[in-house]
């Protein structure tokens, strides 16, 4: 592991026997050949081989550690708590790729920009204000948050799909600025662990963030996706 450098961006993988994935989301932060970029690997002690990735690649790694976890949300809960708290911080899955970053974006906010999901699948671009009130519109893989706006562990452990939502709505709650960059381009690994829609858990959080008429709305729209998703 080198020593940590002075960075505005902290790119963290959380892995679980991801051999066959990992390398090339490291890659891809390789890539970047940003110097205010620090990055940071957490493996939930894989047995696949996914060690030996890291360490073939540790000297482009700042940070890493290979230990169990009580799951995706408490390995980002880690990586988030490694991370130096000036900077801002983007999660990448393994197999996730970052294919372009912001410069000079302003510090007081938060930045999301496109994901493109492959399979001929239009790119998402991300969304908030009344949206985020009611749906996942802000995906994880092109989103920077400064750590200042929440130190310590800021994912809820008791959500096992939607914990990244949840904080995304708190955010949003307490009024924090999201903006969009056009520089801000990534690739999401399809089927990952949120691209079934868990509509009972959402509600359940939209309910405990924005209230009852919130999760209604909430409700309805998941009701109509899902319809539609069944019908295409």
């Amino acid at each position: 592991m080198t020593q940590p450098k002075q960075a505005a961006i902290t790119i963290i993988t959380v892995v679980f026997n991801g051999a066959e994935t990992l390398e090339s989301t490291i890659q891809s932060v390789i890539n970047l050949g940003r110097e205010d970029v620090r990055y940071i690997v957490i493996d939930g002690g894989s047995k696949d081989g996914t060690v030996d990735v890291i360490k073939r690649y540790q000297h482009a790694i700042d940070d890493w550690v290979s230990e169990p976890d009580k799951g995706i949300y408490d390995a980002m809960n880690k990586g988030w708590n490694k991370a130096d708290p000036a900077t801002s911080i983007l999660f990448l899955g393994s197999g996730d790729t970052i294919e372009k970053l912001p410069s000079g974006f302003n510090t007081d906010q938060i930045v999301y920009g496109t994901v493109r999901l492959g399979d001929n699948k239009p790119d998402f671009v991300g969304a908030h204000r009344k949206l985020l009130k009611i749906a996942n519109t802000l995906h994880h893989q092109a989103l920077l948050v400064p750590k200042k706006f929440a130190p310590d562990s800021p994912f809820n452990l008791q959500y096992k799909v939607y914990a990244d939502f949840d904080f995304n709505q708190r955010l949003l709650k307490a009024g924090h600025d999201f903006v969009f960059s056009e520089d801000f381009i990534a690739y999401a690994l399809p089927e990952g662990v949120s691209a079934r829609l868990y509509l009972k858990e959402l509600v359940e959080i939209v309910m405990r963030n924005f209230g009852v008429i919130w999760a209604l709305v909430s409700w309805l729209h998941g009701i109509r996706h899902l319809y539609l998703h069944r019908k295409a």
